[in-house]
């Protein structure tokens, strides 16, 4: 399987409720570091030919609007939590532009989802302002999107699959806290892989930051990126120096470059 090379955006690094929290007054939610601020969890993937976003969430808008992006092929989803799909409605900009509906890849449940909360896409009655999808249901089952290659990987969020995705020797993991021997194989062989690390104390669907480095070790990856961060895990900067050789806490704004 031929891949092109591939830049990688990390549009948002946080947790469902973003850092800083509202309300909050903690030390990292008050941080002046600009490392400490985390929109929800996304990434954008550059192809020379293609570009598409790894889920939508609340900050979608925003996000777009900061990387000054001015074309979108397509939207690809992990799940379908409130944090990383609410934002699709703002895909109807780039509809607008492109004049052509915005291909959409999801699994069975996700799709169910997409078409239970933006059901005013699918009502059968067009009209301005609504967004122009194009379905398209994904399984385990590798696919392409214009020219690059997707392996999707099962993952487990507690009792709920959510889906990882390899692009090449890039592998993206978030909302999960149990990986399958057979999905582990998926990512054995990749160069960098992202996984989510919620924060160092247990919690009941996330990685913590200890049993995501121990599942880096275990895969053999040489570079890692934790994502899908809370307030919870510490400054940005004093976690990083924490970090075995090889393994760093993602920022927002952060760009990787895949020579596939």
């Amino acid at each position: 399987m031929s891949y092109p090379p591939l830049k990688i955006t990390f549009l948002g690094t946080g947790t469902s409720s973003g850092v800083p929290m509202i309300a909050c007054d903690c030390e990292v939610c008050t941080s002046p570091d600009k490392k400490d601020n985390r929109l929800r969890s996304s990434i954008l993937v550059q192809s020379p030919a293609t570009t598409f976003v790894v889920d939508t969430g609340p900050d979608f808008r925003c996000q777009m609007l900061r990387e000054k992006i001015k074309h979108l092929d397509a939207v690809l989803f992990t799940h379908s939590h409130k944090d990383h799909m609410s934002g699709l409605d703002d895909v109807k900009a780039f509809n607008f532009f492109s004049k052509k509906s915005m291909d959409v890849y999801a699994e069975a449940l996700t799709e169910e989802a997409i078409r239970r909360e933006f059901y005013y896409a699918f009502s059968g009655t067009s009209y301005p302002g609504i967004p122009q999808l194009d379905l398209h249901t994904i399984t385990l089952q590798p696919f392409v999107i214009g020219d690059i290659p997707v392996i999707p990987i099962l993952v487990w969020h507690l009792k709920m699959p959510v889906f990882g995705f390899r692009f090449g020797k890039f592998t993206y993991i978030t909302d999960a806290n149990s990986i399958d021997d057979t999905e582990k194989d998926k990512i054995r062989g990749s160069e960098i892989v992202v996984i989510n690390a919620l924060r160092k104390q247990k919690h009941v669907s996330h990685f913590t930051l200890g049993e995501a480095i121990d599942l880096v070790n275990e895969i053999n990856v040489p570079q890692a990126w934790f994502t899908h961060l809370s307030h919870q895990m510490g400054l940005h900067e004093e976690v990083e120096k924490e970090l075995p050789d090889g393994m760093h806490i993602a920022y927002d704004g952060l760009q990787i470059q895949v020579n596939n």
